[in-house]
């Protein structure tokens, strides 16, 4: 079959709705609200030199660094067999953070491996000096169980050695089980349509459009940096605390536009930081090539091709590069989500029409953990809340913004599953910045403790307010209260303590930064 117009949206369709179907499949089968309800996993499809040809709707952060992983793992195991995966969590080996944990399994044609399909789902807890492995680490080895890319199945066949010793590592082993065999199930759907496709259509039409798919999303991302007029522009931000103190974390990105091509190159960044707010590249990567994404005007398929006019550069031993084993825990959630702020806000100066301001510029990470009735618990969650405002308009209030695309855990859930009650769980007025058009507003979230648990918070943006654009107004800071015998007090982005029963959190999450400037 030629390719045409219409065969190209024809495989377009059918490469996502692999993807799409795996992500259904693994939601359907999990057992933690995490994945079950905040549905913070993602699915892809590879060809068989590990290029991304199509992904889910799902979390930007796991598809724009999924590959490296991908990458690794093919690397790793050249000759793989029908009915073989491979697991890993490394983030040095193109993973996240290691709760993030990536399967990788191939599908076969007559030549040998034709393509692979790859998961990513964060799992509740994996270790570490913390329940929920998000811990205020200072190095990797606090984090939790480091997985480099090893087989999970074999032939078809359990390792049950690697499955038993992951299962030792966590403090909920059912819940683990269970979600670590939602994702085998995902894999299965995946490998099966994928050798349908191929059976229908035949190997050379399925690869001819998969290429073709991928060099269509190049052309597309090189119209998208066409657009942009030529130039060099750059922005500072600030992360404001690594977990051991408070100070000034700079994140410099300075990009540079001819024709169709980008350079971003974030010289200037903070050395490596002791704390966990380091980030590997492949979240800088990807964190940088989801902001030249938003600027397109109709869907681009997200795949290899989109990646290509986009060259990223960090320097190796910065916070947005560190040798490895710094820690990383919320390198992926937080420095993520400052590196978008900056590269955005670089942006801002050679298309002031189409960026908007910054948007609450962190993920919240709540992670809860104890003994309740004789079992193990964990409960993590992420919290949204303000949108920047832009030039089409206010900003969203209580969503979750840029590299995160989960949802909430309903109350009822999180009720029925945890000894954590919920008191409050709303908008908090006033929290976005003023302007011509005002930013988003955070969220308040109330709850009470049941049962004698760790919690430990990380989150930024309590410090430093998002900034507004084009005299627009700075969104709000949040704000985190714990309630304990009665006794208010605030406490720091970066927090980990006991609490009791009866005892409260508040978390106020930051609302988005304004644009305009607002009417007198």
């Amino acid at each position: 079959m030629p390719v045409d117009a219409i065969s190209l949206e024809v495989f377009k369709n059918l490469f996502a709705s692999v993807a799409e179907e795996m992500g259904v499949t693994l939601q359907r089968a999990s057992f933690s609200p995490n994945i079950r309800e905040r549905l913070d996993f993602s699915c892809a499809v590879f060809d068989k030199e590990a290029r991304m040809v199509a992904q889910a709707a799902h979390i930007p952060v796991h598809l724009g660094s999924m590959p490296a992983s991908v990458e690794y793992a093919v690397k790793t195991f050249q000759q793989l067999n029908e009915g073989d995966l491979i697991v890993l969590n490394d983030p040095y080996r193109g993973g996240t953070h290691l709760p993030d944990v990536t399967m990788v399994s191939p599908v076969f044609d007559g030549d040998g491996v034709a393509f692979y399909v790859a998961s990513r789902a964060h799992h509740a807890d994996v270790g570490g000096m913390s329940p929920g492995s998000l811990p205020l680490s200072t190095e990797l080895y606090q984090e939790g169980l480091i997985i480099p890319p090893v087989l999970l199945r074999l032939s078809g066949w359990m390792n049950d050695g690697v499955f038993q010793m992951i299962l030792a590592n966590t403090r909920n082993p059912e819940e683990r089980m269970g979600d670590i065999e939602a994702q085998l199930a995902a894999h299965r759907v995946g490998e099966m349509r994928l050798r349908d496709m191929l059976v229908q259509h035949g190997p050379p039409t399925v690869h001819e459009h998969a290429q073709a798919l991928m060099a269509y999303s190049q052309r597309m991302t090189e119209a998208i940096v066409a657009s942009i007029p030529d130039g060099t522009y750059s922005y500072v931000d600030m992360l404001e605390s690594d977990g051991q103190a408070e100070f000034d974390i700079p994140i410099c990105a300075t990009i540079n536009v001819s024709g169709s091509a980008m350079q971003v190159d974030f010289a200037g960044s903070a050395a490596q930081v002791l704390g966990n707010v380091n980030a590997v590249e492949a979240i800088v990567r990807s964190a940088t090539w989801y902001c030249v994404r938003l600027l397109a005007d109709e869907d681009v398929p997200v795949n290899h091709g989109c990646f290509a006019p986009v060259s990223v550069t960090t320097p190796a031993g910065s916070v947005v590069n560190p040798y490895f084993p710094a820690a990383v825990s919320v390198g992926n959630t937080e420095t993520g989500q400052r590196v978008v702020d900056v590269v955005l806000g670089a942006l801002a100066a050679a298309l002031p029409d189409r960026i908007p301001a910054a948007g609450q510029g962190t993920m919240n990470n709540v992670t809860v953990g104890g003994w309740h009735q004789g079992r193990q618990f964990v409960y993590y969650e992420t919290i949204g809340g303000g949108h920047g405002a832009g030039p089409a308009g206010n900003g969203l209030s209580g969503r979750q913004s840029h590299m995160t695309n989960t949802m909430n855990t309903p109350t009822e859930s999180l009720e029925m599953t945890y000894p954590l009650r919920v008191w409050r769980y709303g908008l908090r007025p006033g929290s976005g910045g003023a302007g011509q058009h005002q930013g988003g507003m955070g969220i308040i979230r109330e709850y009470e403790f049941l049962s004698e648990a760790t919690v430990t918070l990380n989150m930024e943006r309590r410090v430093k307010q998002p900034y507004g654009l084009a005299d627009g107004e700075p969104g709000q800071v949040g704000v985190n209260t714990l309630i304990q015998n009665g006794v208010s007090r605030k406490v720091g982005a970066k927090f980990t303590t006991r609490v009791q029963p009866g005892d409260r959190l508040i978390i106020e999450t930051p609302g988005g930064g304004g644009w305009g400037q607002a009417a007198r």
